[in-house]
């Protein structure tokens, strides 16, 4: 997949995520949540 994107460094990392229940349908839960993690 990152070979297609046209990553080429060696030993390079890809992450990918994704929000589920109150995260995803509440959007003040979700701000929340992401604001307390990035501190």
């Amino acid at each position: 997949c990152m070979m297609m994107r046209g990553v080429e460094k060696q030993n390079s990392l890809m992450k990918t995520s994704m929000m589920l229940g109150t995260f995803r349908a509440d959007p003040r839960t979700r701000a929340e949540f992401l604001q307390l993690v990035a501190s």
